[in-house]
This record gives structure tokens, sequence and C-alpha cells, in this order.
């Protein structure tokens, strides 16, 4: 039985060289790329197109729905228990304040909690990256581009040819 392929990797020593890869990469045709490096490399997410994270709209939706179960709350039990003290109206939505803030807080927090982790892909418990006989240096001094076998230009031995030739010091396969 064939060994299933995560991707091609390669090793490059500088920044500049992965921008300069990943950008001969995309204009190849590769579209499925991804970038590791031990700090931030900037313009690499306008090469390798990460889409627009949506966390700000999952906490607006969390907000939306952690305020109105706080008063949908505070309003059927006080359908269901109406306590008219000293003249007070039965819903006041004054005294519904604290709860709701406090509600919708919590809901906005964990909704952007799980949203954050489904985002990343987290978690994760096994990386096929990992495997890579040269992937420990990505956190200490090395730079990765990894071209993903899924990817529709992708054929092993020509992208490993097309790595090479944009200057990786290492190139290889990646088993799944």
């Amino acid at each position: 039985m064939a060994e299933q392929l995560y991707g091609a990797l390669a090793e490059f020593k500088s920044p500049e060289d992965l921008l300069a890869a990943a950008r001969k990469a995309r204009e190849a045709g590769y579209r499925n790329l991804d970038a590791f490096s031990p700090f931030p490399v900037d313009g690499l997410d306008r090469i390798l197109r990460f889409p627009r994270p949506t966390i700000s709209f999952i906490g607006l939706g969390g907000a939306i729905a952690g305020a109105s179960t706080a008063l949908a709350m505070q309003f059927f039990t006080n359908y269901d228990y109406p306590l008219n003290v000293g003249g007070r109206p039965i819903y006041p939505i004054s005294a519904f304040a604290v709860v709701t803030f406090e509600l919708t807080i919590l809901f906005s927090a964990l909704a952007m909690l799980f949203g954050m982790l489904w985002q990343n892909g987290l978690p994760r418990l096994s990386y096929p990256v990992f495997n890579g006989k040269r992937f420990h240096r990505a956190s200490k001094d090395r730079f990765f581009l990894c071209v993903g076998a899924d990817d529709a230009r992708f054929d092993a031995g020509e992208t490993l040819a097309f790595l090479s030739g944009a200057g990786a010091l290492s190139v290889e396969l990646v088993p799944e």
C-alpha cells in the first residue's frame, strides 16, 4: 500500500528567501501553501492569502445571544413570579441591566474562544509537517514552505524540483 503524502516541505535560510520562494510558488500556480518561521514575516500573509478572520462577527453573535438569553430569562421569571413591591413595574428594564451585561460579556467571550479554536483548526493532536526531518529548526533559525499534496498542481517530483530551484536548502516529501 502506497504511503499517503501530506506535501512537500522546503527549508530556507532567511525570511527574504522564504518570501521569494512563496511568491514564485504562487506565480507558478500553487495554491495550497503554508509557511513556518520562528517569528512573523512581514508580507507573508498576503502572499499566502490567509483568509480574513471572522472572530469579531462570532463575538457579536455571542453577545447578542447572551443579551437575549439574559433578558428572556428575566422576563419569563418576572412573568411566572410577579412581585409588585412598592408599585414597581413587573418588567423593570433598568434592574435587568447587570445580569444582561454579565451574560453578554460571558457569551461573547466564550463564543470568541470556541470560534478562535475552530478557525485555527485546534485542537490538532497530530500535524504531519512535524514529521519532517529538519522541521525542528522552524522554531529556532530556519524558515519552511510547505506545498500541500492536495494542491491541483502538485506532482511529487516536479514540486520538489521547483522548490529546489527556488533556493531551498533542503526539500523533502512529508508523509501523512
